[in-house]
């Protein structure tokens, strides 16, 4: 009987998995399938530039995936029964259950609307390609001089008003910032942001709640409407609620709660990965939905699958980071280097040199999914018994 492998999700972290695991493990040995209900592999890194009107190069995962023995089933996951080892899809044929023996949910997160009034029904996001899409045709069709306003100083609204500005010179464009602009930089790293946004003629609202979104304009705290003609909220990201509904230990938010090696807490045949877990890094800290994050859990936990499948010695390698790349258009960037916790440290890359750093990360990451080995040598090893493996299970817990 071959080991039965689903792989949920194929965005940065559920493809590189289903990948590495191919590169792991022998094919008489394993079936690996990756759901998802795109065919396209979407780099969401990107989103804010297929927003404001770039083409993005087509990555068709069939392709990426090509020679790996990885099936790609292109459908929408329902529900999961993590009792039954079983996944409800839904694809072009109608329902179907898929059942494994063991489960990697990287289904991600997306919009976080909130419970501000009128966000859902005014407001657009850039979480995904079909807001992107939405908000690309939204603002091609505004007149010079309308409003727009970007909710939230993370890195998704800065690098989204950014770009809208640098791509659109003749619009409006302003940032509202629950806290200060670029709270989480270093000095250097603050001054850099403001100078670029006082240059691309962004108008910055700092420690500024807002209560409430309406067609044209945007509530604050303070009793102020900024006119808005578009309004795009990026104020957080929702995990998939999937994870919630099962007998899986997930947190309030429902992420799902994993150990070192990206396994569930509650049941040992899951592993958890990206956005959809809550795993700690250094200092116990827990680590933060972002590519960063994500593609050194699929590793991990492919690893570590594959590992106990085959008797081999679980790896632990700590996940930590080293800097945050943002675009703040096409011409410009910011490198905050950080701590291995992530906390900003008085060093940065900005300029040019940093918008070059920035896109080859992203190119980077792309890489990476279809070479998930890093091209490095990777022998597949047989499954071994189910002794073996509870043998090699009992000492990696015991560790």
């Amino acid at each position: 009987m071959q080991h039965r492998i689903v792989v949920l999700g194929a965005g940065y972290t559920g493809a590189t998995a289903a990948g590495r695991l191919a590169r792991r493990l022998h094919r008489e040995d394993v079936t690996i399938t990756l759901v998802n209900p795109e065919a396209d592999f979407v780099e969401r890194v990107r989103m804010h530039q297929l927003a404001t009107g770039q083409d993005l190069r087509p990555r068709p995962l069939a392709e990426m995936l090509a020679g790996t023995g990885v099936e790609l089933r292109l459908a929408k996951v329902t529900a999961v029964d993590a009792d039954r080892k079983a996944v409800s899809v839904t694809g072009a044929d109608g329902p179907a259950e898929l059942a494994y023996d063991t489960l990697v949910y990287a289904l991600g997160s997306g919009w976080n609307a909130g419970d501000v009034p009128g966000v859902a029904e005014h407001a657009h996001e850039i979480a995904g390609r079909p807001g992107a899409r939405r908000l690309r045709e939204r603002l091609a069709a505004l007149d010079a001089g309308r409003p727009v306003v970007v909710v939230g100083g993370g890195l998704t609204g800065v690098e989204a008003a950014t770009e809208i500005a640098e791509a659109y010179p003749d619009l409006d464009v302003s940032l509202v910032a629950r806290g200060a602009l670029g709270d989480w930089l270093s000095a250097g790293g603050r001054a850099h942001l403001r100078k670029v946004t006082d240059r691309l003629g962004i108008e910055v609202h700092e420690n500024a709640a807002v209560t409430a979104v309406t067609e044209d304009a945007v509530a604050t705290a303070d009793g102020r409407s900024l006119p808005a003609a578009v309004t795009v909220w990026t104020t957080g990201f929702a995990v998939h609620p999937i994870a919630r509904a099962t007998s899986l230990e997930t947190t309030g938010h429902g992420q799902i709660m994993v150990d070192a090696t990206m396994r569930s807490r509650s049941h040992s045949d899951v592993y958890a990965i990206g956005d959809a877990a809550l795993a700690t890094g250094p200092g116990g800290k827990p680590l933060r939905m972002s590519c960063a994050s994500g593609v050194p859990m699929a590793w991990q936990a492919a690893d570590a699958i594959a590992a106990r499948l085959t008797g081999s010695k679980v790896p632990r390698v700590s996940i930590r980071y080293y800097q945050q790349c943002v675009s703040l258009g096409r011409a410009e960037g910011l490198i905050q280097f950080v701590t291995a916790d992530d906390r900003a440290v008085d060093r940065t890359l900005t300029g040019r040199t940093a918008a070059l750093y920035k896109e080859l990360v992203c190119k980077g990451a792309a890489w990476g999914v279809a070479n998930p080995t890093l091209r490095m040598p990777s022998r597949r090893r047989r499954v071994a018994s189910p002794r073996t493996q509870d043998r090699t299970d009992a000492k990696a817990t015991a560790a």
